[in-house]
């Protein structure tokens, strides 16, 4: 549900994916923080509370920072361990 409680579905980019949450980006609907939003990928589905938002200079997309809930389980096709491995080594 958007910030004007209508039913969306919308392809954004992912970025910044930790195990904990993720910074959405290209978003066209409007969200509030505080509100929860279900993300789908590669066929696993979760929901995370959105924790801020912000959008760009000319208003027409948005960024969402997100953060998984505590019932949910990480649905990233990453090994967040081995990334995590290599920007200490880095």
């Amino acid at each position: 549900m958007d910030a004007y409680d209508r039913a969306f579905t919308q392809i954004a980019s992912a970025r910044n994916v930790s195990a904990d949450g993720a910074r959405l980006e290209g978003l066209r609907c409007r969200v509030r923080p505080g509100e929860t939003i279900e993300l789908q990928y590669d066929g696993r589905k979760a929901e995370f509370r959105v924790m801020w938002m912000e959008e760009s200079f000319d208003g027409q997309e948005m960024q969402v920072g997100i953060k998984s809930l505590p019932s949910e389980s990480c649905i990233w096709d990453l090994n967040l361990e081995r990334c995590m491995e290599f920007v200490g080594n880095g």
